[in-house]
């Protein structure tokens, strides 16, 4: 199997635990890889990512200018377009609606609360866009500039979340992330509010960050 089709069955395989996790419903969402510098593999517009087949996926350049494919790319193929442009150190992007989070989206609250401290040294605050972006245009990408040089994930006003990763699978996994943060933070409203930690604990917490990079790989034979 060569790359690109590990890719396009790993782009489906991913789709589909998006869809089973209920972060997206019908023909929601989108994903894509970075494929080269100047090109990406992203899902096609008006199919279920639960449903999606590798013979489905498009090949675009930066421009997204469809180099290989037979559908029509996800409508909001200029916001993935917009992170790998400005982040060149981004493999993967997703981009969902899972439901506690997308709540806060559409309450235009951040996930910023200090309240976890895997959120501290993980993930990071997860910002709101300023007002609400039509969709399928450039006020989608336009509206997550500020975001990207400082965070890992932001909530669409209105419309749901989108994170990104070094790779595909770190890309889901601050999806999952989000949605996990925002369920215990909506907990903790319920409960009449919670106890943040303290900016000495935080500053802590930021500098275990290296830490926990080192421990994710694999560890040195003596």
């Amino acid at each position: 199997m060569d790359k690109l089709e590990q890719m396009r069955r790993e782009l489906c395989q991913v789709g589909k635990l998006l869809y089973d996790r209920g972060y997206v419903a019908a023909n929601d969402g989108n994903l894509s890889m970075r494929l080269a510098e100047d090109q990406i593999l992203i899902t096609p517009s008006g199919v279920s990512k639960g449903r999606m087949t590798p013979d489905m996926l498009l090949v675009t350049d930066l421009e997204g200018r469809v180099l290989s494919g037979d559908r029509y790319p996800s409508s909001e193929i200029a916001l993935h377009l917009e992170v790998y442009r400005r982040r060149p150190d981004v493999g993967a992007v997703v981009h969902a609606h899972p439901p506690v989070s997308t709540a806060f989206a559409v309450c235009r609250q951040g996930l910023t609360d200090p309240y976890l401290a895997e959120l501290v040294v993980g993930l990071g605050e997860v910002p709101v866009t300023d007002g609400f972006a039509m969709l399928s245009t450039d006020q989608v990408p336009r509206s997550i500039i500020p975001f990207l040089p400082d965070h890992n994930a932001v909530l669409l006003c209105n419309h749901g979340a989108v994170t990104w990763g070094k790779d595909l699978w770190s890309a889901f996994d601050r999806m999952e992330t989000v949605e996990h943060t925002a369920k215990i933070l909506l907990h903790v409203r319920q409960l009449g509010g919670g106890v943040p930690l303290t900016e000495d604990e935080v500053a802590q917490l930021k500098g275990l960050d290296s830490f926990y990079r080192q421990r994710r790989g694999r560890r040195e034979k003596p």
